[in-house]
């Protein structure tokens, strides 16, 4: 459930810079605790504010805009637990029924179709949907991938730069990590989720470092201990003696999560030119 520390469950307004939402007053999506509550939403592509003619590419819009919006509530379709759709003409239904199976045929929400007018006669279908937002794992659509060419390369730097932006680099220097360490992506079905880096044992104690990052709308569902658990399987394999982790002293959730799992810190340092606190952690003993 997302919560603020020590407190209650958050609710939290998803935008989607609709003009629509502006004018009636309402949100794109609300994240209410582990809910996420997806407005009514059409075909509309909201950056030009246009709208196909044809009732399945207004279907394919509708769920690329639903998508955005569980994205930044942390979700993807495979959480979803519940879709309406409405449509203002019956028969349009039908040729829709091949886009909204790719999405949901393997999830299989509880689903309503209704026939109904719609507040704008261009509109020829608005679908509706209800997330939770629960646990996830490798048995649950959860994939962690070894990073393999440019646009893994690109995701991972993405993840990196969302969760570390005083050390965000360029897709060079992401590539000459590539070259170096053992990198690897998570991803919820297609969604980009996270990332972590494994750094190879180094010297007498062959000490290995191990860094999984999570982005910041999808934490609390286990992603980060699945990252974790794959990093110290690699770490193991490549027969280190003990593990490390470096994490950015203002991000308390990876602070917390390290220390939930044995780290214990070692050394706090600001690097030369720079004013951000980092935080050099050792595992003292893996939890059982």
């Amino acid at each position: 459930m997302t919560k603020q520390q020590g407190g209650p469950p958050v609710r939290r307004a998803v935008v989607s810079g609709s003009t629509f939402e502006e004018r009636i007053g309402y949100a794109r999506a609300v994240v209410d605790g582990d809910r996420v509550h997806v407005s009514g939403t059409t075909g509309f592509d909201y950056a030009s504010m246009t709208i196909s003619e044809d009732v399945v590419e207004q279907a394919r819009q509708c769920l690329r805009n639903i998508g955005a919006a569980l994205a930044e509530a942390g979700c993807t379709f495979a959480d979803v637990v519940r879709v309406r759709y409405l449509l203002p003409a019956r028969e349009d239904f039908e040729p829709c029924w091949p886009v909204l199976r790719r999405a949901f045929g393997e999830v299989r929400p509880a689903a309503t179709m209704m026939v109904c007018g719609l507040a704008d006669e261009r509109m020829r279908i608005e679908i509706e949907v209800d997330a939770r937002r629960g646990p996830v794992g490798p048995g649950a659509g959860l994939r962690v991938e070894p990073v393999a060419g440019d646009a893994m390369v690109e995701e991972w730097r993405h993840v990196h730069n969302a969760v570390v932006p005083p050390a965000a680099m360029s897709l060079d220097q992401a590539r000459e990590r590539a070259g170096r360490y053992r990198l690897a992506n998570a991803y919820l079905g297609d969604v980009l989720v996270g990332c972590s880096t494994v750094r190879p044992p180094e010297g007498e104690e062959r000490v290995a470092t191990v860094i999984a990052r999570v982005l910041p709308a999808f934490r609390g569902r286990g992603i980060g201990a699945a990252l974790y658990e794959a990093g110290m399987a690699e770490a193991e394999a490549l027969g280190a003696g003990a593990v490390e982790t470096v994490v950015l002293a203002a991000n308390g959730d990876g602070l917390r999560f390290a220390g939930a799992r044995g780290f214990v810190e070692r050394d706090r340092y600001v690097l030369d030119g720079e004013s951000d606190e980092w935080v050099d952690l050792r595992l003292a003993a893996r939890p059982s």
